[in-house]
This record gives C-alpha cells, sequence and structure tokens, in this order.
C-alpha cells in the first residue's frame, strides 16, 4: 500500500527559529532560494536579509516552468556550492526546487528527465505562498519540455520541512484565492475517487474537504482563521493526491490551462463536474476493481464531506460554488478548439479515473464546458 512520507510541517508564528534549528542541524552552508518576485512583500524575505548563511536566489521562472529554467537552477546550485534548497511560492517555485533537488547530482551532460534517478540527501524546505497546489506534500513536480507538459513523480521529490505561514495569503489577489481554493477542492475530491486510493488517502482528503467547506468565506473574507485552515486543507489534499493520483479532470484541464491561460485550479474545477456527474450515472461502466458498489459509496462519502445530502446534490453544490465566484469557462475562438483540447489528453493519464471513457466522453465534456462559447 502506497503511504505519505513522514515531513516535518512547521505552523508555528515564530517559524524562524525552526529554521535556523534546521539550518544548524544539517551544518548548511550555503542555501539556494527558489522564490517568486513577490518574496519582497513577505516578512521572511527580512530572515533571509539577515540570515548569517549565505543565500543565492533563483527567480528566472514562468508560471509553467520549463526545463530550461530547471536546468539554469541546478547550474546555480553547483556552481554556488549550495548544499540546502529553500523554495518559497506557489507550485511553480516549490516544482522547480523539487526538480533541482532530484537531479543536482546527477550528469549536467545528459537530459536529466531520461537519467535514471538516484537518490541523494539534499534537503528541502518548502514555504507556500498559495493554498491550493499541495504542492509543498507531493513527490510530483510539472515542468514543460519543448512546450509539453511533464510529470516528474519521484518520492525523494518531496520536501523535508514544509513551513505554513497563513500571512503570506493576505496580499493574494482574490481571483487568485479562488482558483487555489478551487485546485485544493479538486485534488480532494479526485483523491477519493481514484483507483488508487486506500485509507490514508481517503482521510486526508476527507478532512481537506471538510475544512474547505467550514472556512471558505473566511478565507475569501481575508481573515486569519480561514488563512490558517485553508493552508492547512490545501496541504492535506496534496498528500492525499500523491498517494491516490490525479484522474481525468486534471488531464483534461492541462490544454484549457495553457491555451487560455488561466490557473490549473480555474481549469480542473471546469471539467471536474461534468465528469463527476457522468460517473455518477454510468456506475454500470466502472473499471476499479473494488467494483461499481465501492464506487457507489465512494460518492455517498464525498457528499456526506461535502454536508450534501446526496451525490447528485453534491455535484449541484460544487457548480453552485463555481457560479458564485463567477468562475465561468473563457471564450474560445472556434469549435475547432474542441478538436485540439480532445488531442491534448492523453488517454493513458485516465487509468486512476474509477469510470471507463473514451475520446467521444472527452469531446462532449469539452462540449458542455464551452457551450456557451460555441453557440454564442
Amino acid at each position: 500500500m502506497v503511504t505519505m512520507k513522514k515531513q516535518i510541517i512547521i505552523k508555528d508564528k515564530n517559524y524562524f527559529e525552526s529554521i535556523d534549528e534546521i539550518l544548524k542541524e544539517n551544518n548548511t552552508k550555503r542555501i539556494l532560494l527558489v522564490c517568486g518576485n513577490s518574496l519582497e512583500k513577505l516578512k521572511i524575505n527580512d530572515y533571509f536579509e539577515n540570515l548569517d548563511i549565505p543565500v543565492v536566489r533563483f527567480s528566472d521562472f514562468t508560471p509553467n516552468p520549463s526545463y530550461n529554467s530547471v536546468v539554469e537552477a541546478i547550474h546555480l546550485y553547483n556552481i554556488a556550492k549550495c548544499d540546502f534548497i529553500i523554495a518559497v511560492g506557489g507550485g511553480s517555485a516549490i516544482d522547480i526546487a523539487k526538480c533541482v533537488k532530484l537531479y543536482a547530482e546527477m550528469p549536467a551532460s545528459e537530459n536529466y528527465l531520461s537519467e535514471i534517478i538516484v537518490p541523494n540527501n539534499i534537503k528541502l524546505l518548502a514555504m507556500p505562498t498559495t493554498a491550493g497546489t499541495g504542492s509543498e506534500s507531493t513527490k510530483n513536480a510539472v515542468i514543460y519540455y519543448n512546450g509539453k507538459k511533464q510529470s516528474v513523480a519521484y518520492e525523494s521529490c518531496i520536501p523535508d520541512y514544509v513551513i505554513l505561514d497563513s500571512t503570506v495569503l493576505q496580499s493574494l489577489p482574490l481571483y487568485q484565492k479562488k482558483a487555489t481554493l478551487l485546485d485544493a477542492f479538486c485534488q480532494a475530491i479526485e483523491s477519493i475517487w481514484s483507483t488508487d486510493s486506500n485509507d490514508e488517502s481517503d482521510e486526508y482528503a476527507g478532512e481537506a474537504i471538510r475544512i474547505i467547506m467550514k472556512h471558505k468565506d473566511n478565507y475569501f473574507n481575508n481573515t486569519e482563521s480561514g488563512n490558517e485552515a485553508m493552508l492547512m486543507g490545501a496541504n492535506l489534499a496534496g498528500r492525499a493526491l500523491n498517494i491516490a493520483r490525479t484522474t481525468a479532470p486534471h488531464a483534461m484541464s492541462y490544454k484549457i490551462s495553457t491555451r487560455y491561460a488561466i490557473p490549473h485550479g480555474h481549469a480542473v474545477a471546469l471539467c471536474l463536474p461534468k465528469i463527476w456527474r457522468y460517473m455518477i450515472y454510468n456506475l454500470h461502466k466502472c473499471i476499479d476493481p473494488r467494483g461499481s458498489g465501492h464506487l457507489e459509496s465512494v460518492f455517498i462519502k464525498i457528499a456526506e464531506y461535502m454536508g450534501c445530502q446526496s451525490a447528485e446534490d453534491a455535484v449541484d453544490v460544487f457548480e453552485e460554488l463555481m457560479t458564485e465566484l463567477d468562475m465561468k469557462a473563457p471564450t474560445i475562438k472556434a469549435e475547432s478548439d474542441i478538436e485540439i483540447l480532445v488531442k491534448s489528453v492523453d488517454m493513458k493519464r485516465l487509468n486512476n479515473t474509477p469510470v471507463s471513457m473514451d475520446e467521444k466522453n472527452i469531446r462532449n465534456f469539452y462540449t458542455q464546458i464551452f457551450k456557451k462559447s460555441i453557440y454564442s
């Protein structure tokens, strides 16, 4: 059975002292800090400015980080003789830091993506500045090689230490808060119905859903308690996904995100309810080895976590949330875009989805998502 790697999670408001202790324990000589430009607005920036240990910063990356950015970060880590990695930022910053940790001691003359991974002892501390990706608690990293999405997934990618500081969410734009909450919500839901789910992933995902449902209003109102809760909810959703892996909504979302320049959380949330409702009404097509009875109980379980009376009600509540948040589908230029989206889906990535579906189903889902654009 797949389980989650043990991490040290720090929620103490005086976490600077904890970082000091971690750096001392690891006899750290020089730090590679992977961060976005928003770091300058955070209180931890002053900590790095006054730290006795040299800090080498890497910020040369985009929201969908490229393989070249990873190579540059690895080169900087090695040329500067760093021995510890800290990532402060959203999923992109953390994903680059994970790749540096994974590849830093491997030959630079070869393409890292094709090399055999040899685990190392490099330590990674991650501090998420959004509450949604859960990247700080997963073995997965997403980078783009020659414009194509590449999923890197190794247990050694998982950060050793995580800092959850709710103050970093105070300046997050409202739209980004919406997208990241939806990202965590979708991760938790998919983790429960995935064919790879188990008791541990269900426990993480169920608690994440309860937190999101209970604290979403306070989170959007930017209260300290709401921000604290959502950071924990996103972390739990990431832990669940680390075990259960993604399903069809994620597979369908990637091209929407890159083609229409919307955040991943927004894109995956457009896909999820269409697939969810289809699966509820097609239990006879169940491919989970545990059977259709198990899957039916899974949909009931998700509804209970959301405080709903039935599986259908749960989908309705999710769609109502999308309407309430005004998270609409982007406008497509032509109906031909649907075929571009359909062809972008790697059907192999649907293996964790508990109900069988084919290209025709995928086309129907996209048509439902973008019907207002197509027929307006």
